[in-house]
């Protein structure tokens, strides 16, 4: 017997898809992808390198859009027909399987409808990731490291490609702080609901008394500046240091000063820069970065003005988004979305979707009450 009443279900799973794809705009998406590749065939296209390659990437995700969404009016079509035949059959294999790829169109519809979400000015862009641990010494080292590994398993997890651009190593263990670039579609949007304090408890590995230990870790997330955005900054504003590059305990990795400091004198906003082979290419990258920082905040003075102005100031995001407990019970809790999962260990082993599409239909529920 089936457990799915599918004559109410794929009608359902075809009205879900209707509504993306009228959020979508799929005749804009499809007048896009013609526009780029127009763009992407031009003779001329690789004169300008960086300009190419943002083309092609443009094109490969907007062709990846709209292939998912051809894709899946393609599932509920077979959906159905496979329907019909356990039906005709009586075949319990056929309406298995059939039950099996509901779930599965479930879920991507999902992913799909919490993407329509996603529409902030610059929510299609690559995120970059910066991880620093807060107050409880070498365990909040520690922990920075772990939520690295979780954000790296996650993109892992995904086909993302992901960047580690600069590092800073704590004494004993763990990192006192870390950027990363993970590129991919609305990187920044997806991600930027990870941003906020994030918290730790567990028996402290460190403590020989097996106490348990909070310990705090800060995540910030931006987008990447493009070449396109123009975000000046005068020389004069700028102080940069060069430095060698250091590993674990300070150990030096590189015997040339390459690694790059710089800091924006006005804001003292300080970015670090050794992933790369030479001190030119750290300066680049660390500019971009430093682009980003500054275009942030001239975003976030915006919205605080407009925020005052209307009367309302009220901070969006608390100091403590979630809480990943490991004793005396175990558990990670969303505090802003009370989603909560009780397996912190699938949780660190990158399995954060779920607490990601809940943190954006939060975002926009919120955004939604305060229009």
């Amino acid at each position: 017997m089936a457990t799915i009443d599918f004559s109410e279900e794929i009608p359902h799973l075809r009205s879900t898809l209707s509504s993306i794809e009228q959020v979508t705009d799929v005749d804009a998406l499809d007048a896009r992808i013609a526009q780029l590749e127009k763009d992407a065939s031009a003779p001329d296209l690789w004169d300008d390198v960086d300009n190419a390659q943002q083309v092609t990437a443009a094109l490969s995700h907007a062709q990846a859009e709209r292939r998912r969404i051809g894709e899946l009016a393609q599932r509920i079509d077979d959906l159905e027909v496979m329907v019909e035949l356990a039906a005709e059959e009586s075949d319990a294999d056929t309406l298995a399987e059939a039950e099996h790829e509901y779930g599965a169109i479930r879920t991507s519809l999902n992913e799909l409808e919490v993407r329509t979400l996603l529409s902030g000015e610059y929510d299609e862009r690559n995120a970059v990731v910066t991880i620093r641990a807060g107050a409880g010494g070498v365990d909040a080292a520690d922990f920075a490291e772990m939520l690295l590994r979780m954000y790296l398993r996650w993109a892992e997890r995904h086909g993302y490609p992901s960047k580690v651009m600069d590092t800073s190593y704590a004494e004993e263990a763990g990192l006192k702080s870390v950027t990363f670039e993970i590129s991919a579609p609305f990187a920044y949007g997806t991600l930027s609901v990870e941003g906020g304090t994030h918290r730790l408890v567990r028996i402290s590995p460190f403590d020989n008394q097996g106490r348990r230990q909070t310990s705090f870790a800060a995540v910030e997330v931006i987008p990447l500046i493009e070449s396109t955005d123009h975000i000046e900054i005068p020389e004069n504003e700028l102080k940069i240091d060069v430095f060698r590059s250091s590993g674990p305990g300070g150990q030096s990795v590189n015997t040339t000063d390459s690694a790059v400091r710089m800091t924006h004198i006005p804001t003292g906003i300080v970015v670090s820069m050794q992933d790369e082979k030479s001190q030119i290419q750290n300066r680049a990258a660390a500019l971009r970065v430093m682009q980003s920082r500054l275009l942030l905040v001239k975003k976030q003075e915006e919205d605080a003005k407009r925020k005052e102005l209307a009367g309302d100031v009220k901070a969006s995001w608390g100091d403590q988004m979630r809480s990943y407990v490991m004793n005396p019970y175990q558990m990670v809790k969303d505090l802003r979305t009370e989603y909560q999962e009780g397996n912190p260990s699938s949780v660190f082993d990158g399995e954060i979707d779920a607490f990601i599409d809940a943190g954006i239909r939060w975002r926009a529920e919120q955004a939604k009450s305060e229009d």
